[in-house]
Parts: C-alpha cells; sequence; structure tokens
C-alpha cells in the first residue's frame, strides 16, 4: 500500500528532527512548485508499506498571510494526504495548539505527536494525554523525537488511521465555538455553501472560511458578491454581539477552547514566575553588554577548530590522497595504456588538480558546518539573531534581514530565498544585497588556500576577521542604502525564542552530511565542467594550437586585458584576474583555476606546492585583499539567477550586483593601498 503523511506544526517544535527521525537518509530535497521555499520528502524507514513523508514549512497558523502559510494551506487541500501528523512542543503547548485546531477543521485525518515530552517530565510537569484526545477528538502520541522516543508507536497509529474506513475526508466532529457562532456556520454550510459555484470540498470548513472573511479562500472558490452580501449580514450580527472584528472573535473563541482543556489535562510543577533553564543561560547569552563579544567569542572558537590543528590535519591527509595517490595512479594507467599527452594533462592537471584543489577542503568545510548545526540545533543562532537584531535596529536597518544574513554563511542562494518572508519590497530588496555580503561556505576553500599559504601561525584570527569584515561592510551598506536608494519605514521584528535543546549527534551529522554532499556534488559537476574549459582555455590559443606558454592562450590574453582592473588591489597579474572571474560559475572554481593556472595536478605536487607558487606573486597583505575581494564581489551564477527571480527586476538585479563588485574593489583597494602606506606590504 502507499501512504502520505504530511507533517506540520509551528517552527521550533522538533518537526526537522522528527522528519530526519522518520526518514534518516532517504530524504529528497528540492522546491515546492511555483515557489523557491525549500520542500523536503522522504521515506518512512523500517516499514514494509511505502510511506511518503512530506515535511510542510514551520508555521503558526493556516490563515495565509505568508508564503509558508499558504504552501502548507495549499499542499493540504489540493494534494489531501492521508494524514496529517501535527508535530507540537509540549512545552509550549497552549500556542502549538491554535495551529492545531485549524488542521483539525479541515477535515482531514489527524494524529497528533506531543513532542518534547522528555523535557516536560525533567520539568515535573503532566500532560494527561487521554484527556486530550477526548477534548480534541483525535489521536495523540506523546513523542521524544530527540530521543527517538514514540516514533513507531505514532507512525504505526498513522497507519491505522489512515486504513480505518471509519475516518475518511469528511467534517470533523469537534467544535471550538459559541453557539451563536455554530449556529451561523450551519446556517452558512446548508443554505449557501450548496449554491457556489465552486463545489466545497469540505462545507464545514469553507462555511467557516466565508464567515471569516479569508480573502484566499474566496478567491479560490469564486465567490459572486450576492454570497458576499449573504455572509455580511451574519458577519455583522456576530460582531456586534462580540463587539470585535470576525477574525478576532474566532481566534478568541479557539484560545477559549484551548484555555479549557488544558486547564483539566496539563498540571505544571513549577510557579508561573520560575526561570526556567533557558531563562537563565538568556540572561548571560542575551545580555545588553555581553551578548555581542559572547556571540564573537563563539564564532572565533569555531574558526580556531576548523582552521586550527583538526582542519590542517584532514588537509594533509585528503591532499596526499588526492594528489600523489590518485593523481599518480591515473598517471600510470594513462601512460601504460598510451594516452595521447593531451588527454594525460587534461585528466591529471585539468580533471584531478582543477577538482582536487578544491576538494582536499571539504574536510574543513564539513567540520565547520557540524559546528554551525550544534548553534542552530541547540537554540543559540535564534539568540544571535535576537542579539544581533537590537545593534542593526540602531542603525535603520529592518531587524527581519539578520534571518536571511544568517542563513547566508551556509548558502547564498536560500538565503535569498528566504527574503521572501519580509512584507516591505524594500525591505526585501535591501535584504537580498546585504546578504550577498555575508561569507558562503563556497568562499572557503579561497580562504583555507591563502591562510595555509601567508598566515599559517594566524589562520582562525584572519578567516575570522574575513566574516566579521563581511559584516561590517553589510552594516555599512545598510545605513547608506537606507538613507538614499531604499529609503523607508523599518518593519517590525518578532521573532520566538525557542527553549535550548542538546542536539543528537545523529542530527547534527545529517545537516553536516546534507551541506557536504550538495558541495561535493556541485564538485562533481559545475567544478568538473569547469576545470575542463579552464584547462583548454590555457591550453589552446586562439588558433586552437596547444601552447606551451599559458600566458599566449585563450584566457592568458583575456586576462591580460582585465589584470589592469585588478592592479590598484595587489593582484594585477593574469592568473589571479581570471581566477576571480571564473568564480562567477561558482565561488570553488577560484581555487580550481588557481590549480590548473599554476601547475597543480603533475604528480607528487599537494596543495602545498599550490601555497608555495602563490608567495612567489603575493604577499600577505596582497592576500588578504584578495580574499577580501572573493568575499564581497559579484556573486555565482546560481545567486545571480535567484536575484533575478526574487527581485523579478532586471534594473534591481544589475544595480545589485554592480554594487556589490564596487563596494568589493573600494574595499579591497583600501585594505591594499592603506597597508602599503602603513609599510605592510
Amino acid at each position: 500500500m502507499h501512504y502520505k503523511f504530511a507533517l506540520v506544526g509551528n517552527p521550533n517544535c522538533g518537526k526537522t528532527t522528527m522528519f530526519n527521525e522518520i526518514t534518516g537518509s532517504t530524504q529528497y530535497v528540492g522546491n515546492w512548485p511555483g515557489v523557491t521555499i525549500e520542500k523536503k520528502e522522504g521515506k518512512a524507514k523500517k516499514f514494509k508499506e511505502d510511506i511518503k513523508i512530506i515535511d510542510l514549512p514551520g508555521i503558526y497558523s493556516l490563515s495565509p498571510y505568508s508564503m509558508e502559510e499558504i504552501i502548507a494551506r495549499d499542499y493540504i487541500l489540493d494534494e489531501k494526504p492521508d494524514v496529517l501528523i501535527n508535530i507540537i512542543d509540549a512545552t509550549n503547548i497552549e500556542r502549538n495548539l491554535y495551529l492545531t485546531t485549524q488542521v483539525i477543521e479541515l477535515g482531514i485525518p489527524v494524529v497528533v505527536a506531543l513532542n518534547m515530552m522528555d523535557a516536560v517530565e525533567a520539568k515535573g510537569d503532566q500532560i494527561d494525554i487521554r484527556a486530550l484526545e477526548k477534548a480534541f477528538g483525535v489521536p495523540i502520541i506523546g513523542t521524544s523525537a530527540n530521543k527517538g522516543k514514540g516514533i513507531n508507536e505514532l507512525l504505526h497509529k498513522a497507519l491505522e488511521v489512515a486504513e480505518s474506513s471509519a475516518l475518511t475526508h469528511g467534517t470533523s466532529a469537534c467544535k471550538f465555538y459559541d453557539e451563536q457562532i455554530e449556529k451561523c456556520i450551519g446556517e452558512i454550510e446548508n443554505t449557501i455553501v450548496p449554491s457556489l459555484t465552486v463545489k466545497a470540498q469540505n462545507p464545514r470548513w469553507t462555511a467557516l472560511k466565508l464567515l471569516e472573511g479569508d480573502e484566499k479562500a474566496k478567491e479560490k472558490l469564486n465567490v459572486s458578491a450576492k454570497v458576499l452580501d449573504q455572509i455580511k449580514v451574519y458577519q455583522e450580527k456576530l460582531e456586534k454581539v462580540y463587539d470585535n472584528d470576525m477574525e478576532t472573535i474566532i481566534a478568541d473563541n479557539r484560545y477559549r477552547f484551548i484555555s479549557k482543556s488544558i486547564s483539566k489535562a496539563v498540571k505544571k510543577k513549577s510557579a508561573g514566575g520560575e526561570l526556567t533553564v533557558s531563562d537563565k543561560i538568556d540572561k548571560v547569552v542575551t545580555h545588553r553588554i555581553l551578548a555581542i563579544p559572547l556571540f564573537l567569542a563563539v564564532m572565533l572558537g569555531i574558526f580556531q577548530i576548523t582552521f586550527g590543528a583538526i582542519g590542517s590535519f584532514t588537509i594533509d591527509w585528503v591532499d596526499v590522497l588526492i594528489n600523489e595517490t590518485i593523481a599518480g595512479t591515473v598517471s600510470g594507467w594513462l601512460e601504460v595504456s598510451g594516452a595521447a599527452p593531451w588527454l594525460h594533462d587534461l585528466v591529471v592537471n585539468g580533471i584531478i588538480g582543477g577538482m582536487g584543489s578544491m576538494l582536499v577542503f571539504v574536510p574543513q568545510i564539513m567540520i565547520l558546518f557540524f559546528f554551525l548545526a550544534i548553534l542552530e540545533d541547540s537554540g543559540y543562532m535564534s539568540r544571535a539573531a535576537f542579539v544581533m537584531d537590537r545593534l542593526l535596529r540602531k542603525l535603520g536597518l529592518s531587524g527581519k534581514s539578520f534571518i536571511p544574513m544568517l542563513m547566508g554563511f551556509g548558502c547564498s542562494v536560500p538565503a535569498i530565498m528566504s527574503a521572501r518572508t519580509l512584507e516591505n519590497e524594500k525591505d526585501r530588496r535591501l535584504t537580498i544585497i546585504l546578504t550577498l555580503f555575508m561569507s558562503c561556505g563556497a568562499k572557503l576553500p579561497v580562504y583555507a588556500l591563502f591562510v595555509s599559504a601567508f598566515f599559517a601561525k594566524d589562520q582562525a584570527w584572519v578567516v575570522f576577521s574575513i566574516y566579521v569584515l563581511g559584516i561590517i561592510v553589510a552594516v555599512f551598506s545598510g545605513v547608506i542604502l537606507k538613507k538614499t536608494v531604499l529609503k523607508g519605514e523599518t518593519a517590525p521584528f518578532v521573532m520566538e525564542l525557542p527553549p535550548y535543546r542538546i542536539p543528537t549527534f545523529k542530527g547534527l551529522s545529517i545537516h553536516m552530511l546534507d551541506r557536504g554532499k550538495d558541495f561535493v556534488k556541485k564538485a562533481g559537476t559545475i567544478i568538473f565542467a569547469a576545470a575542463v574549459v579552464i584547462w583548454f582555455a590555457q591550453s589552446f590559443s586562439f588558433s586552437l594550437q596547444m601552447v606551451e606558454d599559458p600566458g599566449n592562450s585563450i584566457m592568458g590574453t583575456f586576462g591580460k586585458i582585465i589584470a589592469p582592473f585588478f592592479a590598484p588591489l595587489g593582484f594585477g597579474d593574469w592568473k589571479s584576474s581570471v581566477a576571480l572571474l571564473t568564480g562567477f560559475v561558482a565561488k570553488e572554481v577560484v581555487v580550481a583555476t588557481l590549480g590548473i593556472l599554476h601547475g597543480l595536478g603533475e604528480v607528487g605536487e599537494d596543495t602545498a606546492s599550490l601555497a608555495a607558487t602563490l608567495q612567489t606573486s603575493f604577499t600577505p597583505l596582497k592576500a588578504y585583499a584578495f580574499m577580501a575581494f572573493t568575499l564581497l564581489y559579484m556573486p555565482c551564477v546560481a545567486a545571480f539567477g535567484t536575484i533575478k527571480r526574487e527581485m523579478n527586476s532586471w534594473k534591481w538585479t544589475l544595480f545589485t550586483v554592480g554594487y556589490q563588485t564596487g563596494v568589493a574593489w573600494i574595499v579591497a583597494f583600501i585594505i591594499y593601498q592603506g597597508g602599503r602606506l602603513l609599510g605592510f606590504n
């Protein structure tokens, strides 16, 4: 049998942990049809039945205000999953149950996962699950997703519900409203809904949405002016009785029902005013004075581990594996088989040399992703956003901008997409521009190469300073743009601070491997293709004759034309100039290009050889200016396409790329020329 279960719940309810626990390594990541918000699908492991799990975006309600809410509601209504698994944070049960009332009203079979029960028990609180089941009329299973408890029971219950002939798509028997509201819903359901031109799949839910004044529902149902007038009579009647607007009346009734239900089912040991462990930790990590230095210290510590002894050891090990063992073996095979010299050069110098010069840094990147996953899963990243919001707001920036900026440390593409959640168009554009100054993971190989060559004793400090430089440039750019081309009021910023949790090794590993897999996948596709093209362009002239001196090649000729643009920045040689240009394909290609152009790929030549070669054309000052330019200049082609799609304007897309590259040139110029004046050359 084939089943489709959808996970729905509030942000920070443990939904991602639950999804990872159910699907393991069988998950698939893509985008929702027509939108660029990430979609996750997977298959339930350890079950003979074919169960597809769909992870819906984290939402607080099904009222269609945000893109996430629209996606969740449209998917449920249009795709009709066999069961909705509603995941609830048991430590914040009252707030989470608001979404539960809306999910139940959809009329699709529901099973509730009362998650984080281990945290509830640790606090000494008690939840009567049977009492909640009776109140809401749906099965409820206690779970602790981070410990893998209750997951099998939850899925077995969902299967039981899916297979039961008694629970079909239809109207829920549970009623959440006062008698007068229920009477109006019933009359609309029986008299008005049948007259609609578009047939309602769930008459009660349709009646409720019409009464509530849901714009998306009215649009989808193609409601006529005559029907709207009939509905208005009911709305005015209830608004007069309750002395409030219709939307608030409905929400207030739901919360009344929830409060009444949990007053009977939930018993808390601690007094309401007693500080939780999270509150006590927050007194330090969100402290007015200590918060920002603490955040910077945490990030510095991560860089010390990533680029210190552990990271250096991994580079040396992978270096030997790729550039000696693999390159030597392949070179031997090609020589024995009598391969043409050009083919030997392409495979060993072009493909293995180009890709190998980037792949040696994969372990370091994985280490960094692992520690960033700890910060995210523990709840600390939310605090970092909260702390930085206060600083950014003083500079006139939108606090919401910091969330995509945080995501930008991983990859610019999803970070740009996340700007959709901002209501104001100017804030969206500003956020996209600022996010591009955050150092994405693709730039790490460039930093790792140059710090190993020029800053061996201070690698962590130098990389840390590059990340901080991106933040500083973003802040100043925000101030300038907000006062010039993107004037407007700063949008309000509301953010939930989830309780601190101990991350699970399994969850951290999935985060790390997912991101590492994307990195390696890119190496096997984009960077592979780029390595072949770069090798060809530096091996042949415009007359398609193979050349011995790369300076006379297609790439050498073109590089000499653009080199003067970079000369004032300290790296005006054609090889460095071309490497930066190829970075538009993907930032990892910068290292691959340098490796190919400097001959890395000859058997026995490792990344240390490339570092030594760079020392002949760079100084530490030039190297730092090069890293700064790499950090700040135009995005990769994937980010460029995403900017165009999200801004929906060639003018703003080209402005963004031009502004970013202009800022990169100015900053690198100041670093190099200022450093020379101060005697650092």
